[in-house]
């Protein structure tokens, strides 16, 4: 099946009325080993968690994101690891984020000494700086540049989002693409929504 005939036939009904990523939620063997390795090599916050929950974790935030910690029961058989460490596999599954600085983020983690792989995406002469390595999990946590990549939707009927770094301006600071338009109507909107839920 070609990838338009595949693209038509997803969006063919309406999508959810997504705004964006809000948290990921992993298990971990030991919520504080987490706590500690995402705060210091990621440079997460930890942040309040509801008080009902009855089970241990811990909730995180920075970078627009969270994650959600969740203390797996030791007695719970179906989330036991092996041993062995898992080899790193870039094409696993993971978390990935943007950086200023790949080659910081390499010497930050040989300083802390952390294994990594690294690997170079490219196209049409663009290239891409990714470094691939292991919470204390197991859980793949990719770092890159991929911001130079640009996103360009193959043709389709499902509407893209425009990226905050598309908006253009003028000498006179208006914004001057009609798409970076509804995107600052949307961000105002945004921002008044959150002003109201200030509580004083």
């Amino acid at each position: 099946m070609a990838i338009l005939e595949i693209e038509e036939e997803v969006c063919s009904s309406q999508a959810l009325p997504l705004l964006s990523l809000n948290h990921v939620s992993l298990v971990v063997k030991s919520v504080w080993a987490s706590v500690r390795f995402y705060v210091n090599v990621l440079g997460f916050v930890l942040v309040k968690r509801p008080s009902s929950f009855d089970f241990h974790g811990a909730w995180l935030y920075n970078y627009g994101i969270g994650i959600h910690l969740i203390e797996r029961d030791a007695m719970d058989c179906e989330y036991q690891t092996s041993i062995e460490p898992r080899r790193i596999d870039p094409k696993d599954n993971h978390i990935s984020f943007q950086c200023t600085d790949v080659k910081l983020v390499r010497r930050r983690l040989e300083d802390k000494g952390m294994k990594y792989v690294s690997a170079v995406v490219e196209d049409e002469g663009i290239k891409v700086d990714q470094v691939f390595f292991h919470d204390p999990d197991g859980y793949m946590i990719e770092v890159c540049n991929c911001e130079n990549l640009p996103v360009l939707p193959i043709s389709s009927p499902c509407p893209f989002k425009p990226n905050f770094s598309s908006v253009k301006y003028d000498k006179m600071g208006g914004i001057t693409n009609s798409c970076a338009l509804v995107l600052e109507t949307i961000m105002m909107e945004s921002l008044t929504t959150e002003m109201m839920n200030f509580s004083f």
